[in-house]
């Protein structure tokens, strides 16, 4: 098997490459003047199974090259070509909430099956979905990060209580939570449009002297957490450590929830950026090597 890095990926690469203790190429990649896209990969291919690692923020500036690649390593030999996408974009879009819609959520997975014999990715954001089969027609295998969170906080809080900012968010507190027995609570939340968002707060008395942790699976506009925050700062709760699975936020994300009273910040590396101090390479590499002999 060889492991190909696009663009931006190299760090997540080389620590696979470490886990799975094999070399790790990357794509030569950049624009033409008229923005069009040239790749080259220089290693053999030939009769070899190859795994392209490309996370899929930021998707409609990376998704060409990453479908460009799938069909250039074919073109060089590969057997069997697999996508290590440590954040799945275009899961949203499930159903049609408006007459005419896209379900990009169906095209999307449509266009990388066609491309790949496999996925490896971790803690998709499904919503209506039971799972990717739903959608996708590829092997898939979803990694979930909870064990790399659980054993970070084990390492860096004492006497944590988890907090999900939402309903959606038990899954990822209780799992986390589980693996060391620790506390936890859930916000109720309601959304009121795109934007506003009000919340109730759980009953935190018999943990107030804990350390509270707002786990979510995406960091994006950070509204929703920094809601959470206020809320756990007014009942007495000290500013609370904030852990994502995505880490999708910009600067002004970032500005804005150190307004709000949060300690720290701190992602998992599916998302490369100043905050990925999550490392999820020991978790991804079994999944890898598995799918790549089948």
């Amino acid at each position: 098997m060889r492991l190909i890095a696009l663009p931006g990926n190299d760090e997540l690469a080389a620590r696979l490459g470490n886990a799975l203790n094999m070399p790790c190429d990357s794509v030569v990649y950049r624009r033409f003047p008229d923005g069009e896209s040239y790749l080259r990969i220089d290693a053999d291919l030939r009769e070899t199974s190859v795994a392209l690692i490309a996370t899929l923020n930021q998707p409609d500036a990376r998704i060409p090259a990453v479908l460009f690649a799938a069909d250039l390593a074919r073109d060089l030999g590969a057997t069997r070509v697999g996508l290590v996408c440590p954040y799945l974009c275009y899961m949203r879009q499930d159903q049609r909430f408006r007459p005419g819609e896209a379900l990009t959520s169906r095209s999307f997975a449509r266009w990388l099956s066609d491309h790949f014999d496999w996925l490896v990715t971790v803690d998709p954001h499904l919503h209506r979905y039971a799972s990717l089969d739903e959608i996708y027609r590829l092997e898939s295998s979803v990694v979930t990060a909870a064990p790399a969170i659980a054993d970070w906080i084990k390492a860096n809080v004492e006497a944590p209580v988890l907090i999900g900012p939402d309903a959606e968010s038990e899954q990822w507190i209780r799992a986390v939570a589980g693996k060391h027995d620790w506390p936890w609570r859930v916000f109720e939340k309601k959304r009121h449009g795109d934007r506003e968002v009000s919340m109730a707060l759980p009953d935190l008395e018999p943990i107030a002297a804990r350390r509270p942790v707002l786990v979510d699976d995406i960091i994006a506009s950070g509204s929703t957490i920094a809601l959470a925050t206020r809320h756990l700062l007014e009942a007495g709760l000290a500013a609370p450590l904030v852990i994502g699975v995505h880490g999708l936020h910009d600067e002004g994300t970032l500005q804005a929830l150190r307004a709000a009273g949060i300690a720290r910040l701190v992602c998992t590396n599916s998302v490369p950026g100043p905050q990925a101090e999550i490392d999820l390479s020991g978790l991804l590499a079994e999944p890898i090597r598995r799918l790549a002999d089948d």
